[in-house]
């Protein structure tokens, strides 16, 4: 498509983002053409000098006037209810989504799958599947970028961002970082490679694989400490964590805050932010302590309905 610079679309919300970018360029694109016609007729015609009738000069043109900012207002009104609708698609993925970690550091993206498996600037996933991306960086700020899903976020240590597709052509597409993030930045580039359902399967359980990153997180709650507070019969007062990912938790401030990943990060690293209501401000920080790897196993294992 001539006015579209981007690679052919190879997502479901890619032709949707596409027709959105050209309705706001046609539609600016209109207004500027127009606003700039009306102004070089009017200085051509009424230049000093010229032969324009200027007696009696009309004092208003209501209907005019309505026109003039009405039909632009409905129009870009118009553009901002399709883009919202648009975007709240893009940032709401479905439920049967698969989360896939993502951790971006310099100069590299590092990407573990949900039963262990991982790569280095490389992402497999299945055609036709929606995969829900759960991204923070380990170092400075990183915007992972795929332009044939017409795709982009920010990926920024120390909390987590998320995205999601779901590819409909098979084939290897281009990830690159598109915020400058050091020397190297021009080197962090990596491949979406998006593979039919057998052909996908038969990569995933490939031997040699990690165990999987939701048992990483079981070990690591009971390794860690973690359940001897909030396993149930436990002889601390703390919090209950069955269930509790996708909650409001009430704090003892007297507000509400949702139980997401970022939640669940700070109350890990920095326990004393958001204190639970009814719970005494007792938790160690485990800042220092952890990994990343760990941080991202111990959140998929609270995300999972495996918590006693």
């Amino acid at each position: 498509m001539i006015l579209n610079p981007l690679p052919p679309p190879a997502s479901t919300l890619a032709p949707k983002i596409d027709h959105l970018f050209i309705a706001m360029a046609a539609l600016t694109g209109l207004v500027a053409i127009s606003v700039a016609l009306l102004m070089l007729i009017f200085v051509v015609r009424y230049r000093r000098g010229s032969k324009a009738d200027r007696r009696n000069p009309p004092s208003g043109a209501f209907w005019l006037e309505v026109g003039w900012t009405g039909i632009p207002l409905l129009a870009f009104f118009i553009i901002f209810l399709w883009s919202t609708a648009v975007f709240s698609q893009y940032y709401r993925p479905p439920h049967n989504a698969a989360p896939i970690y993502v951790l971006a550091k310099q100069w590299m993206w590092r990407i573990q799958h949900p039963n262990g498996r991982r790569e280095i600037n490389q992402l497999h996933v299945p055609l036709g599947y929606p995969v829900e991306l759960v991204m923070t960086s380990q170092d400075v700020i990183h915007s992972f970028f795929v332009p044939a899903f017409r795709l982009k976020q920010d990926v920024l240590p120390g909390r987590y961002t998320y995205a999601w597709f779901k590819p409909t052509r098979t084939g290897s597409f281009t990830l690159t970082c598109t915020q400058y993030c050091g020397t190297l930045h021009y080197s962090m580039l990596g491949q979406i490679i998006v593979m039919r359902d057998a052909d996908y399967a038969r990569w995933l359980a490939t031997p040699n694989q990690e165990p999987d990153i939701i048992a990483q997180g079981a070990v690591l709650f009971r390794s860690a400490g973690c359940s001897g507070c909030h396993a149930p019969g436990s002889s601390v007062h703390a919090p209950e964590l069955r269930g509790l990912y996708g909650r409001p938790v009430p704090l003892s401030d007297g507000s509400t805050v949702p139980a997401d990943d970022t939640y669940l990060l700070d109350s890990i690293l920095e326990p004393e932010k958001q204190i639970v209501r009814g719970f005494a401000p007792i938790m160690p920080t485990f800042r220092g302590q952890l990994s990343q790897d760990d941080l991202d196993a111990l959140l998929a294992y609270l995300r999972s309905a495996e918590v006693p």
